[in-house]
């Protein structure tokens, strides 16, 4: 199938059509929607532009620096540096200016797959934030997290840039290196991580049968052809049988806010209210849903990388269809932007943030997210930080990466008896149980191979849906759903 990028680390931003975005993360995350049809007119507003006293000052402002400026100076990136400056001056991560050269790659991510690190980040007070990381990308094997802050990458900082330079900084070829500091809620020190850039593809649905008839379809991120796979994986799974679905929109940035309309309508009642547009002058626009309920029940799972159309779909289906939201507060990405590149002329593009949307109930989740109906959480090693390879852990230490290292070993069944970051003469005997039976020499000591042993090893229970504590709980839950409907018949 077509897979579409969103915006990452790379930095590749996606499904640019220059229409209504309704974004789940920033800088380059943009998703294209249009809300309740045919409503852009109606949110977006226009002006004459500049006053003739403003035209004179930044005229005049551009005369005295190329005429006095000590040094060359080029007049596109003068100009380029005044359109960014009024966009930054709005403090408004969602809404940003892209130059030719940017806007470019933006556009060339728009179809296929892209070489990166996978990865959607905003903005957000002068630091580069991960929204989430992108299924299967090297990112999230690596162990980024949702709400990471990246302080540099290969040792040059990240303070101070403009988003799109940041992004610059991140992304490259597919087998190049980058290594990211990064400052995690909860971790005194910055974590170290080295990713592998390679190629990401997107595909965006992905849809399984449980046993006892419950489906599950995961989504990704909701992109052009996102309403259209769903549906087609939602007929797959009722030609099968099945008596109740989860859908699964965790670390899902967003995307294309009609798509996610499109989706709704296939479990929200004719009449019902989807999502809410709201203009600057306080005007709603109500997207209500054409379709019909499903006699099965439904569960959402979300968590903190739930943003923007997958916070819409999960109020939707809340608020309109009773279902149940199942596992972590979401992102919290409340507003919606349209894009603007033809009336630039130069190939240069602007996002603009020119609305707010809001659940069924009129609730605006900006900033706060939506909580669960039934809060869940993962493992502690589902987000445990990476373990520094420079350095030689042993008996008698005490480190963040110790702790790190017993957590892992704890995860992988080897039971140190302890996590608090202390080597004790359990801790070692752990770590010599665990050496053996991966074939390295049962030193007891961490080293490198063994530190990468532990986190590769760790990495495949984590992709084990067995593990999974809010997969598991949501379709226990929608079991107990059915269980119930059987013995009212």
């Amino acid at each position: 199938m077509l897979k579409k990028s969103t915006a990452v680390f790379m930095i590749v931003a996606a499904l640019l059509c220059g229409s209504l975005l309704t974004l789940g993360v920033t800088g380059y995350v943009q998703v294209v929607g249009q809300a309740a049809g045919e409503g852009v007119a109606a949110v977006l507003q226009t002006n004459s532009g500049l006053e003739d006293k403003e035209s004179q000052k930044l005229g005049t402002a551009l005369s005295l620096i190329e005429d006095n400026y000590y040094d060359t100076v080029d007049r596109n990136k003068l100009i380029d540096g005044a359109v960014n400056g009024m966009m930054e001056a709005l403090g408004d991560p969602y809404s940003n200016y892209m130059g030719k050269e940017t806007a470019e790659k933006f556009e060339e991510s728009i179809e296929g797959s892209f070489s990166g690190i996978g990865a959607e980040v905003s903005s957000d007070n002068g630091k580069v934030v991960v929204v989430s990381p992108i299924k299967g990308a090297p990112a999230e094997k690596a162990g980024i997290q949702a709400k990471d802050v990246i302080l540099s990458v290969n040792g040059e900082t990240l303070e101070g840039l403009e988003l799109n330079d940041a992004v610059a900084k991140i992304r490259g070829p597919k087998g190049s290196k980058a290594t990211l500091k990064v400052q995690r809620t909860g971790s005194a020190e910055p974590l170290e991580f080295v990713i592998t850039r390679d190629d990401v593809k997107l595909e965006t649905v992905y849809a399984t049968m449980e046993k006892d008839g419950v489906g599950v379809i995961e989504v990704t991120q909701f992109s052009m052809n996102t309403a259209e796979r769903f549906k087609e994986e939602l007929n797959n799974l009722e030609k099968q049988g099945m008596k109740g679905l989860v859908i699964d929109v965790r670390n899902d940035p967003g995307g294309v806010l009609q798509r996610v309309i499109e989706m709704a309508e296939q479990f929200v009642p004719a009449g019902k209210t989807i999502v809410q547009v709201e203009n600057k002058d306080k005007s709603r626009e109500v997207s209500t849903s054409k379709g019909s309920s499903k006699a099965y029940p439904v569960v959402v799972l979300m968590n903190k990388g739930s943003a923007s159309a997958s916070e819409i779909l999960a109020g939707a289906l809340q608020q309109s269809a009773g279902a149940k939201l199942i596992g972590e507060h979401s992102f919290g990405k409340g507003t919606v932007q349209t894009s603007f590149e033809k009336e630039l002329g130069d190939g240069s593009l602007l996002k603009i943030t020119i609305a707010k949307w809001l659940t069924p109930d009129g609730t605006w989740v900006h900033g706060k997210g939506i909580e669960p109906d039934i809060a869940v959480s993962q493992p502690d090693y589902f987000s445990v930080a990476p373990i520094n390879k420079s350095a030689t852990l042993q008996y008698n230490m005490n480190s963040s990466d110790i702790k790190s290292a017993q957590t892992m070993l704890d995860g992988l069944g080897y039971k140190p008896g302890r996590k608090d970051g202390y080597f004790d003469a359990a801790t070692k005997d752990a770590v010599k149980k665990f050496q053996s039976a991966s074939k390295l020499q049962a030193t007891g000591i961490i080293d490198t191979k063994t530190a990468e042993a532990l986190e590769l090893a760790l990495i495949k229970v984590i992709q084990d849906p067995a593990n999974d504590n809010q997969r598991n709980r949501g379709i226990e839950e929608v079991r107990k759903e059915i269980q119930k409907a059987a013995s009212n018949k």
